[in-house]
């Protein structure tokens, strides 16, 4: 709700229990200086069956906001990536600030075994989940898919920081003063997750909506496919390349270990055909567009007579 195009009042449908990531998150990004969010104000609670709950996040309002599903689809029809830059330091910023949240017992990340684990049963459960033609496809892609997942079996060496856990181009706001991240709640998809992980796990999440946004521009805004995979890859480069020079000049270029990009960015897309499956059919397109656009599409058999 929008209060007076003052604040903007988020209630909890239902209320969770406490502890809830988002209220320590904020009073640690303003502690460290982080301000591109919304500003955030407070965190109403109450006591509910014995228990305290949080029931609302209060925040401040960002005049002519509109998420990633929007400006960014806007950015691919045009072919323009200059805001990938931007996009970059935004998010090197925000893992400079949540590297120094603490680790405790209760939010630790798990283990590289369960990593590769958890990567393994999302591709199962994707394979299940999704039928038809694009099950079959999926299917044929399934061995390679789990090659690239191997990665995750060796011991993961690189920091393991407080990630944002749901970080796609629909939680950055383009707004009239620039780039706002905002949604520090989790990933409501995955459960049984570290708070702490790897950086590229945040990275890997952002760098696929880059290429959803493409799939969503080919389908909405009839951009050429080609069009739309060449602007999709340019966008990523200079995001990356810029969320590398940023962690560098803070000091920190250890937080992204590259070599789990790609193996997070197959987990992810499992992800979003089990979410797709789960909660919203029509969504398959989008990570179905990707892997075809990664793993290529079978020829077609011709007819003889």
């Amino acid at each position: 709700m929008v209060v007076g195009e003052r604040v903007v009042v988020k209630w909890l449908t239902p209320p969770v229990p406490l502890p809830h990531p988002t209220p320590e998150i904020f009073a640690h990004l303003v502690d460290s200086g982080f301000n591109d969010t919304a500003p955030p104000y407070a965190a109403l609670t109450g006591v509910l069956g014995g228990r305290e709950h949080l029931l609302a996040l209060i925040t401040g309002y960002l005049p002519e906001a509109r998420d990633g599903w929007e400006w960014c689809v806007d950015e691919a029809a045009t072919g323009s990536t200059a805001f990938a830059t931007e996009l970059g330091r935004l998010t090197a910023d925000l893992h400079l600030a949540l590297s120094t949240f603490p680790i405790t017992s209760t939010t630790g990340g798990a283990a590289s075994g369960s990593t590769a684990a958890r990567a393994y049963e999302a591709l199962a459960e994707a394979l299940a989940l999704t039928g038809g033609d694009d099950g079959e496809w999926l299917a044929t892609r399934a061995d390679t898919m789990r090659q690239e997942l191997k990665v995750l079996e060796r011991p993961i060496a690189t920091p393991r920081i407080r990630i944002h856990g749901d970080l796609h181009v629909g939680q950055i706001l383009q707004w009239r003063d620039g780039y706002a991240v905002i949604d520090f709640d989790g990933n409501p998809t995955v459960t049984g997750a570290g708070l702490h992980q790897p950086a590229a796990r945040d990275i890997a999440q952002l760098t696929t909506s880059l290429d959803h946004v493409a799939q969503v521009a080919i389908r909405r805004r009839s951009t050429p496919p080609a069009d739309a995979t060449r602007w999709a890859a340019t966008a990523r480069d200079t995001f990356l390349s810029a969320y590398k020079s940023r962690l560098a000049g803070g000091n920190r270029p250890d937080l992204l270990d590259e070599t789990l990009l790609r193996p997070f960015e197959v987990e992810q897309e499992c992800r979003e055909l089990i979410y797709a499956a789960r909660h919203l059919p029509r969504w398959r397109y989008a990570p179905m567009g990707v892997l075809r656009t990664w793993y290529g599409e079978e020829p077609r058999k011709e007819n003889i007579a």
